[in-house]
């Protein structure tokens, strides 16, 4: 059972065949045409949309922590709020290449953006600052 994102990293590095993080760090907005109950929600921290605000991938080897990718992560744009986590793996028990992984990517930003959360959800996991998983809803 994976409840915090250093679960992941240990079960990514467990793996036979070798894995590539995909980490799409994403803020969250308000809808214009949000109701007055999902503002109140929004400004107590819950609920608001996806905005994929950067995205990396690293190989579980190159992490130490969650705390370490943080640090990373911040130093680049502080301003995100949930991070999801995907893992690939290469064909034949090889490293993905970085011509799959940079597919890999744009297909799920692709699908954040267009609202297609049910299959965002089917692909990944989501973590939020702390490290702790966080179910999300579609």
């Amino acid at each position: 059972m994976i409840s915090h994102f250093d679960d992941l990293l240990q079960a990514a590095r467990a793996q036979t065949v070798p894995q590539r993080l995909l980490l799409v760090f994403a803020g969250a907005e308000l809808p214009a045409d949000a109701t007055a109950e999902q503002r109140a929600q929004f400004e107590a921290g819950e609920g608001g949309a996806l905005v994929p605000l950067m995205c990396v991938d690293k190989r579980p080897e190159e992490l130490a922590s969650f705390a370490a990718l943080c640090a990373e992560a911040d130093g680049q744009h502080s301003g995100w709020r949930v991070v999801l986590a995907g893992a690939l793996s290469g064909p034949q028990g090889q490293t993905p290449s970085d011509a799959s992984v940079d597919e890999a990517l744009e297909r799920l930003l692709g699908l954040i953006q267009a609202g297609r959360m049910d299959q965002v959800l089917a692909q990944t996991l989501a973590f939020t600052r702390d490290g702790m998983a966080v179910p999300l809803h579609a």
